[in-house]
């Protein structure tokens, strides 16, 4: 059974840094995807970035892009979200999800919402002055 634990929300002024942390236990390490993403009020869950087990690719959708990054710590079976220069359009729900594949796109970089059939509880962020 998979299991998703996120971690490292909070709340943070606008220009600043978070540290998300989404611990995965029961998933197959033969290939797998972890995906961040995120939910603000009134809106659509989207995707925000996402990390492929085949070759180490990672995706991000436009409006993070340049400003979040994902890695890998194996050793820990963690993948962390960092995130930088935030705005108060990042202030959002972040959930942490696994898929055994998904198809990515230009317009959604990290594929569609049914590809990935497993979800953590999520985390808040919130970007306020």
């Amino acid at each position: 059974q998979v299991q998703l634990v996120e971690s490292g929300g909070g709340l943070v002024q606008p220009g600043g840094s978070l540290r998300l942390s989404c611990e995965a236990s029961g998933i197959s390490l033969d290939y797998y995807a972890i995906g961040w993403f995120r939910q603000a009020p009134g809106k659509e869950r989207e995707g925000v970035s996402c990390y492929s087990s085949s070759d180490g690719s990672t995706y991000y959708s436009e409006s993070v892009k340049g400003r979040f990054a994902i890695s890998r710590d194996n050793a820990a079976n963690t993948t962390i979200l960092h995130m930088t220069n935030l705005k108060a359009d990042d202030t959002a729900v972040y959930f942490c999800a696994h898929s055994s594949g998904f198809g990515s796109s230009r317009s959604a970089p990290c594929g569609e919402l049914y590809q990935w059939p497993d979800w953590g509880q999520g985390t808040q962020v919130t970007v306020s002055s």
